[in-house]
């Protein structure tokens, strides 16, 4: 048994003794951000980020009857697309399937949820109960780690069409890390779960999502497993953060200082990773990660900076151009259904990018989660302005729908677990904070 495994055993202080420790290891890599961080990656390396100044947490710990109506409409989502008998909730509105990733976020739903008062404390429980006790039964890939997509009818591993497979796809390493994130939250918020997540944890091979202090997944090639180095900066952070939770030695992943560099973005310096994304084109940098890592953490100080540059340049681009900004990844309503809307990414501002790292930039979307999460978090006036451009799309029938299209002002007209869990912990996080330091 590694030791690793031993640490994912335990809980309680030996839980808080490793979020020290990884906080600690945050603090000593934010001390080197002004200067061997960018250095040779930025002619003004040194003073990048001189200027940006952390936007203090809005955290109000009042809930408003108007804010109280919005978390309703998400959770109305999730009360339409829990499977009965297994408890999961489906990546898309009537769409079946999940990911590590997903199920991560309706965990967060249900905390969240309970928080507010919407649904009961035992009825939050029950459901975690009923998704742990499901994916204790998942088979699992190759028998040692959660396949990247299943049926959340049968629990059968599945390709991104839903269709089932008795190979698999492999494991995201990302999605895992997304998952313990959600385990610790649940630890804080229902402590009486916590064996139960060991139990769990103990099934899977966790050694294998963490090699060299890096993040490592696998993905099936004609027939072949390829293992990589998984995650960009932002995502990756954050990943490693819930690894680091349970013991794993995800120091590489954390630390930024080999990988990042300055590109200016409407006058605003943005952390940009050196890599290509999954080997084919230049990194992006957006706001998904950085509303995961606020609303559910609250920051560490170097993801702190880091978020409010990246907040800082949509509120430029609108401030220039008059166009409401807020974009993150998210599904779309036609071919290729998914897109990545970004502040940098493709070697070019602004971009949006397939899968496959193709532009389609008509397919940027004003985001619901992103104009949500950035309001919880910062309240400013522009993120004022962002949420009165959201607020007319809830639908009391179905949730939160992706947001509008910029180029049309249409309603992009996806419905997703992601984009309704993030309205929720938006919500929660202005009336109690980051969902991980809430304990009852």
């Amino acid at each position: 048994m590694s030791f690793q495994k031993n640490l994912a055993r335990a809980r309680g202080h030996v839980i808080f003794i490793v979020g020290l420790l990884a906080g600690l290891a945050l603090v000593l890599s934010l001390e080197g951000v002004g200067t061997s961080a960018l250095a040779g990656r930025h002619e003004d390396a040194n003073q990048a980020f001189a200027d940006v100044v952390p936007l203090p947490l809005a955290i109000t710990g009042e809930l408003d009857p108007e804010h109280l109506a919005y978390a309703r409409i998400a959770w109305r989502y999730f009360q339409n697309n829990t499977d009965p008998k297994t408890g999961l909730a489906g990546s898309a509105d009537k769409y079946p399937s999940t990911t590590m990733w997903e199920t991560g976020s309706y965990i967060v739903a249900t905390v969240a949820a309970g928080q507010l008062g919407l649904i009961e404390p035992a009825e939050a429980q029950t459901r975690i109960h009923m998704v742990l006790e499901s994916l204790s039964k998942m088979v699992l890939f190759e028998g040692s780690l959660p396949n990247k997509a299943y049926d959340i009818r049968s629990l059968q591993m599945v390709d991104y069409t839903n269709k089932p497979t008795t190979v698999g796809l492999g494991w995201s390493a990302l999605d895992i890390g997304r998952l313990l994130v959600t385990f610790a939250i649940v630890q804080r918020n229902y402590p009486v779960l916590s064996p139960e997540i060991e139990v769990l944890l103990k099934k899977w091979d966790l050694d294998r999502v963490v090699r060299d202090g890096q993040l490592n997944g696998a993905s099936v090639v004609d027939g072949l497993l390829r293992e990589n180095q998984e995650g960009r900066f932002g995502y990756e952070q954050y990943a490693a953060k819930g690894m680091m939770l349970f013991g794993y030695d995800a120091t590489r992943a954390v630390d930024a200082r080999d990988n990042l560099m300055v590109k200016e973005v409407e006058g605003v310096p943005i952390p940009v990773d050196t890599r290509l994304n999954r080997n084919k084109t230049p990194a992006l940098t957006t706001s998904e990660p950085y509303l995961f890592d606020g609303l559910e953490f609250g920051f560490d100080a170097r993801a702190h900076l880091f978020a409010t540059a990246v907040y800082r340049a949509q509120e430029m681009r609108f401030r220039k151009t008059g166009i409401l900004t807020a974009v993150s990844e998210g599904h779309i309503t036609e071919p290729p259904y998914f897109a990545y809307a970004s502040v940098w990414g493709g070697g070019a501002p602004w971009s949006v990018m397939t899968f496959q790292g193709e532009r389609i930039d008509s397919r940027r979307t004003l985001s619901t989660k992103a104009a949500f999460g950035w309001d919880a978090l910062f309240a400013t006036e522009y993120t004022s302005e962002l949420l009165a451009a959201i607020v007319p799309l809830a639908n009391a029938e179905r949730g939160w729908p992706e947001g509008l299209y910029e180029s049309s002002t249409k309603v992009n007209g996806a419905y997703t677990a992601n984009t309704n869990a993030v309205v929720l912990a938006a919500v929660a996080f202005r009336v109690h904070g980051p969902l991980i330091r809430v304990g009852k």
